[in-house]
């Protein structure tokens, strides 16, 4: 069985060249590179133009990445998904060579995650409280990402019960959208029978029913949301029912919108595209995450709360790359997702031996390199949630 967590050392993109000549494929990518602040770029790569000039820090940024990305692409397989960690600094160059590699077409969100819910206090201008997750496809007609969550839907929306116990809702079979109406959609305009008393609906009449059409608040025509051979498939979930509407009592439609589906499976809702720190973790979260297994040896690591929301938007059998590992937010994640949930998810995670710096808490606790911190707490990880852990060079 493949080992849940391997870390390879090496700078990224001959790495990335490596498992293209192996034909290796992941089926979800997440990265979180380093954000051109002005300051020297680790993967600095050749930031001259064919001029000889030196390129401006967003062209270098841009000139460094560019291959890195075509390279992940180029692992990805048909049903893979990316996503990209970034603040303010790239957001808008990053948009356009995502465009530019995946194609348009495969963009999928812009997510705003909220890591800092405090703001940033130092230096001038706005207090600054989020970041972004530039969301693409690799192809999006077979891209398995399913944004929603079941961890969105709340059991208190679903008050009424079946006589199994079956929690559900009723929601108005009536479509509330006045974009929907008998001119935009005239098929879905049509009586149905329903008897207030018994609450059987039927597209024929029957005993003891009653002709009820779709229409507004206001007493315009509308439409329903279900065709008349979907009313025919399921009439057990549907009702009819006396309500008090504005010109008095009428009788209407109701389905019965279920919290679980016949097969047990909880319902899932939409992810929205602002996630909050309470949802998914803040950079303090991600410190404390990191200093209970090796200490507080890096500066700005992600939260695993972030990256298993991602990885629950894919299925839980998925090859997961993240080849900036950073201090291996990633492959922390996917061992707690396969912990929880008895999932088969991978995690290949790539660092460089970039040096730390002279006099941090890294290099005082005699971590070396970057690599040396993702290594650390693989292994920790490793060792307290199992899954083993494949080192490479």
């Amino acid at each position: 069985m493949e080992p849940w967590n391997t870390f390879v050392e090496g700078d990224n993109l001959e790495v990335l060249r490596r498992l293209e000549q192996r034909e290796e494929v992941f089926d979800l990518v997440y990265i979180d590179p380093p954000y051109n602040t002005g300051n020297d770029f680790a993967y600095a790569d050749d930031i001259r133009g064919a001029d000889g000039r030196r390129r401006g820090r967003h062209e270098a940024w841009v000139a460094v990445m560019r291959p890195r990305l075509e390279a992940a692409r180029a692992v990805m397989s048909a049903r893979a998904a990316i996503y990209v960690s970034i603040d303010d600094n790239e957001a808008a160059y990053l948009r356009l060579l995502l465009d530019d590699v995946f194609g348009e077409e495969c963009f999928l969100a812009q997510i705003v995650v909220n890591l800092n819910p405090k703001g940033r206090q130092l230096g001038g201008g706005f207090a600054t409280s989020h970041e972004y997750l530039l969301v693409y496809a690799r192809d999006p007609r077979a891209c398995a990402l399913d944004a929603s969550s079941p961890d969105l839907v709340d059991e208190r929306d679903f008050p009424l019960a079946d006589a199994n116990g079956r929690r559900y809702r009723h929601l108005p079979l009536r479509n509330t959208n006045k974009k929907f109406n008998p001119v935009t959609a005239p098929t879905l305009h049509f009586a149905v029978y329903g008897d207030p008393e018994s609450g059987r609906v039927a597209t024929v009449p029957f005993d003891g029913a009653v002709e009820v059409t779709p229409v507004f608040g206001d007493g315009r025509p509308a439409v329903w949301r279900w065709s008349r051979p979907l009313i025919d498939q399921r009439p057990d979930d549907l009702v009819c029912r006396r309500i008090a509407g504005r010109r008095g009592e009428r009788v209407d439609v109701f389905q019965r919108d279920w919290l679980h589906g016949l097969d047990g499976r909880t319902r899932r809702k939409k992810l929205r595209t602002i996630w909050l720190a309470e949802e998914v973790g803040s950079t303090d979260t991600a410190v404390a995450e990191l200093k209970a297994l090796v200490g507080h040896v890096f500066e700005s690591p992600k939260p695993t709360g972030l990256i298993r929301r991602i990885l629950a938007t894919m299925p839980h059998d998925v090859r997961v790359l993240d080849f900036f590992a950073g201090s291996g937010t990633t492959g922390h994640a996917v061992a707690l997702a396969n912990a929880a949930d008895g999932g088969t998810r991978s995690c290949v995670s790539v660092n460089s031996a970039e040096p730390t710096r002279p006099g941090s808490n890294a290099a005082n606790a005699g971590l070396a390199t970057v690599a040396d911190i993702t290594r650390a707490r693989l292994r920790a990880v490793a060792a307290g949630l199992g899954g083993g852990l494949d080192e490479q060079l």
